[in-house]
């Protein structure tokens, strides 16, 4: 194994004290735990706070700034954080607004947010994403998984954040948003955690496996490898198979790299799975192409279709600067 790192136990720490001071207009590290907040809070606005396990960067801290969150909590890598940790997040953010949690659906983020909101005692509604359609369940989670969608939840409630809306009514939006949204990913390796120092799963050259997770988790099913067009297809019937009747009209469409995979594969897989939705009914009217929701090094993409209603689509072109997603209209 080769890891840019200088010791496993130290590999977050220092690779947020890195994050904070390269984005220091943007965001800070907190005062007294290592979380991450905006260098500027707006007083009296709900603030946004998420996380999960560190491995998925840009998430969840490449996220926090203008237009999206306010703090994230990083766990360990693939590991939840402590509720101690996302108490101190929210309490460090709340400016008398309330706070919005926005939690993967992952067993532990659920209970750690869970601990902290009723060790916070403050108002505290909490957005669980659950867009990954692979499977049902799995090790990490109870119900479906929340992966790459989170980002949309995270970017519309954060924009409607901005605009000075109540927490009644952005837990509404972001599970609007949420039940709009699915998910499925596929890898060609396995990532490799550092403390494990050794590949995750075992995968031979000639597979692929169809719904993989975003830890690595087993999907679907281990199949033989395929060109592009032919993956493109499976994953655009699993969403629109998913969505049935809501597989109508205007859509965002992400496809997200897990880490290893280089742009020029994951535009060419935009192009394959454009050409397929369109067909279908789904018009793609907003898009992104990236990593944005990563497992390490894994080589391999999911792709994300969110449905729009005008307010969505409103909301998802108002600007946000972030270290990980910035534009201005």
């Amino acid at each position: 194994m080769k890891k840019l790192i200088n010791t496993v136990e130290n590999v977050v720490n220092e690779s947020l004290a890195g994050f904070c001071a390269a984005h220091s207009d943007i965001v800070r590290l907190g005062a007294q735990a290592p979380f991450v907040q905006r260098a500027h809070l707006k007083l009296g606005k709900v603030a946004l706070v998420s996380g999960g396990g560190s491995g998925h960067e840009p998430l969840h801290a490449g996220f926090v700034g203008h237009g999206m969150l306010d703090a994230a909590c990083p766990g360990q890598i693939f590991t939840s954080p402590t509720p101690d940790l996302i108490l101190a997040a929210a309490e460090a953010a709340d400016t008398g607004g309330g706070v919005l949690f926005i939690v993967k659906n992952y067993e532990g983020d659920v209970m750690n947010f869970d601990m902290a909101r009723e060790m916070s005692g403050k108002p505290i509604e909490t957005v669980i994403t659950d867009d990954d359609v692979a499977v049902e369940k799995s090790t990490f989670s109870t119900g479906r998984r929340g992966v790459a969608g989170t980002l949309i939840v995270e970017k519309i409630v954060g924009a409607a954040a901005e605009e000075g809306r109540g927490l009644a009514a952005l837990k509404t939006l972001g599970d609007r948003v949420n039940a709009a949204t699915r998910s499925i990913g596929i890898a060609l390796t396995s990532c490799t955690v550092p403390a494990a120092g050794k590949p995750t799963f075992d995968i031979a050259e000639d597979e692929m496996e169809v719904g993989v997770g975003i830890h690595g988790e087993p999907g679907r099913r281990r199949v033989k490898f395929r060109p592009a067009a032919e993956i493109a297809a499976e994953m655009v019937n699993a969403i629109t198979s998913d969505l049935g009747g809501r597989a109508r009209g205007e859509a965002i469409v992400l496809i997200n790299g897990f880490g290893a995979t280089p742009l020029l594969e994951l535009y060419l897989m935009y192009d394959a799975v454009r050409k397929r939705l369109e067909p279908a009914g789904i018009t793609v009217v907003r898009s992104l192409v990236g990593n944005f929701v990563t497992s390490l090094d894994m080589a391999g993409c999911s792709l994300t279709v969110s449905m729009l209603d005008d307010e969505m689509r409103r909301l998802w072109d108002a600007p946000v600067h972030t270290a990980a997603l910035r534009w201005r209209i």
